[in-house]
């Protein structure tokens, strides 16, 4: 266990640099969630606390996109608003019965999934872009991302980016929206189950969601300074940097 101190000093730059990192490139929880570990909050409980943390962003990013989800029929936006919510939930739920010997077991796997994700990100939007039309398989394919994205947030919005891409959108900013208006829902309804199971650490969790909002709001500022590609470059070191330390464990 950390002194008092040395754990705010930790939780609350590990937040506000997820907010940061969210703002501009995403990875945010590559570093909300091991810190929580590290701080000696159990996996499982710092896998659904890192999801409280960062869950404010979705919220500012789906209000940025909201002339483009205008355009969308609003029949759409709910059925695939409660897709996600049920998938958030599923995942949620699965979160909650695995056994924590297990989790532990599995964090390095996925850390290193949703590094992989998010170093092939923008290769995946190029090759998915080009015409591609899957839509029939739109809807199952979100409800399995949404699973996935109550179960373990990383690498969340680049499998939503691919879904959307893979299914005919062609417009960059629509995918941005559903992606973001996805993340929101899911999120939401994830963390919901997380807070009636008991599973957030609320000393720690509200403690990173003002550090996590605060570096969010830095990071747009930031983000009309720093080239994209080194913001890139320092999450997915940061990922892999991650992952290779919880396999050490």
């Amino acid at each position: 266990m950390l002194p008092p101190a040395a754990e705010v000093l930790l939780l609350s730059a590990a937040a506000f640099g997820a907010g940061v990192l969210n703002a501009i490139a995403g990875g945010g929880s590559f570093l909300t969630f091991p810190a929580l570990v590290y701080a000696g909050v159990p996996p499982i409980q710092a896998n659904a606390t890192s999801a409280l943390a960062v869950s404010p962003g979705y919220l500012g990013s789906t209000l940025g996109f909201r002339a483009e989800l205008a355009e969308l029929p609003r029949s759409r936006l709910l059925r695939e608003s409660l897709i996600a919510a049920a998938g958030g939930l599923v995942g949620a739920g699965l979160l909650l019965v695995t056994p924590g010997r297990l989790f532990s077991g599995l964090v390095p796997w996925l850390l290193l999934f949703a590094t992989v994700l998010f170093a092939l990100g923008p290769w995946l939007q190029r090759t998915l872009g080009a015409g591609q039309d899957l839509a029939r398989w739109r809807e199952p394919g979100l409800l399995a991302v949404a699973v996935y994205g109550g179960y373990f947030n990383g690498g969340l919005g680049i499998l939503l980016m691919a879904l959307y891409l893979l299914s005919g959108e062609s417009r960059l900013d629509r995918v941005n929206a559903l992606k973001n208006l996805a993340s929101l829902v899911l999120s939401l309804l994830s963390v919901l189950a997380f807070v009636a199971a008991g599973a957030i650490a609320w000393r720690q969790g509200l403690l990173m969601m003002v550090a996590a909002t605060l570096g969010g709001w830095a990071g747009a500022r930031v983000a009309r300074r720093l080239p994209a590609s080194s913001v890139r470059g320092l999450v997915i070191a940061t990922g892999l940097g991650m992952t290779a330390l919880f396999f050490a464990r």
